[in-house]
C-alpha cells in the first residue's frame, strides 16, 4: 500500500474544500436551513405529525440524505474530472501507485467531505427540531456506507463525463428528483397501493428509509433490505470502478 500516494491526494481533495468553503459547506447549510423554515413553517404547521414524530424532525433524515447524496456525488466527480480535463490524470496513472489507492484517495475524501456536511447539518437540525437518535451506531453507518457509495457513483460520473455540462446531469436531474420522490418529506404509506408500488422501484426510498429508522424506529420498508440495498449499489459501482482501471475507459486516451 503505497500511503504516501494515498496522502497526497486525500490531501490535495481536502484542500480543495478549504478554497472553496462557501460552496462546499455553508451553501448547502442555507439551504437545508431553509427547507426547515420553509417546509417546517408551511407544512409543519398543517402536519404535526407522522407516526407519532414530530414533521419538523421527520424530514430531518431526508435533509441530511438529500445533501449527502448530492454533495458526494458532486465532490467525487469534480475530483477526478478535472485531472482528465487538465492532463494531470496522465502522470497520475504513471506514478507508483496502484488503482485501488488512487480510488481510495479521491473517493475517501468526497465520502470524508459528506459525511461532516452531513454531521453540520445534522447539528445544525437541533437549532430547530428536538432530535433523538434511537440507533445511533446504525445511524453513522447508513451515513458512512451511502457518502463511500455516491462518492464512488460521482468517480464513475466524473470519468464517464465528457464536459462539465454532464457533470450536472445526474446530480440535478436524476438523483434530486429520486431523492425528493423517496420520502424525503413524507412517508410513503401514505400514498395509494399503486404508487407505494412504484416507489419500490426508487432505490433511494431504502437508503432514506434505513436512515430515518435509526433516528425513530420507523421505516417504510424492512431495514434489512434498506442494509442489503446499500450494500448492492456499494457492490455495483465497485465493479463499474474496477472495470474502468481495467480497460483504460476514458482514462487512457
Amino acid at each position: 500500500m503505497n500511503f504516501y500516494g494515498v496522502r497526497a491526494i486525500y490531501t490535495y481533495e481536502m484542500a480543495r474544500t478549504g478554497r472553496t468553503l462557501f460552496q462546499s459547506v455553508v451553501s448547502p447549510v442555507i439551504s437545508t436551513s431553509l427547507y426547515f423554515i420553509v417546509f417546517g413553517a408551511a407544512i409543519g404547521s398543517r402536519i404535526t405529525h407522522i407516526d407519532g414524530v414530530s414533521y419538523g424532525a421527520f424530514i430531518v433524515p431526508g435533509l441530511i440524505m438529500l445533501m449527502l447524496l448530492t454533495q458526494s456525488v458532486t465532490n467525487a466527480a469534480f475530483g477526478i474530472y478535472f485531472p482528465r480535463f487538465v492532463g494531470t490524470i496522465y502522470e497520475i496513472l504513471s506514478a507508483p501507485i496502484s488503482a485501488f489507492e488512487i480510488v481510495l484517495g479521491y473517493v475517501g475524501a468526497a465520502a470524508t467531505k459528506s459525511i461532516i456536511l452531513g454531521l453540520i447539518i445534522l447539528a445544525t437540525s437541533f437549532l430547530f427540531v428536538p432530535i433523538h437518535i434511537e440507533h445511533p451506531f446504525w445511524m453513522l453507518a447508513f451515513l458512512f456506507l451511502t457518502a463511500l457509495s455516491f462518492s464512488l457513483l460521482g468517480f464513475i460520473l466524473g470519468i464517464w463525463a465528457e464536459g462539465f455540462e454532464k457533470l450536472q446531469i445526474v446530480p440535478l436531474l436524476i438523483i434530486t428528483p429520486l431523492t425528493f420522490l423517496g420520502g424525503t418529506f413524507y412517508s410513503t404509506s401514505v400514498l395509494p397501493p399503486f404508487w407505494r408500488t412504484v416507489t419500490l422501484f426508487n432505490p433511494l426510498v431504502y437508503l432514506i428509509s434505513g436512515f430515518r429508522w435509526s433516528f425513530f424506529g420507523i421505516a417504510d420498508v424492512n431495514v434489512q433490505m434498506s442494509v442489503a440495498m446499500t450494500l448492492l449499489f456499494l457492490a455495483v459501482c465497485l465493479a463499474i470502478v474496477s472495470w474502468f482501471f481495467k480497460t483504460g475507459y476514458r482514462l487512457k486516451n
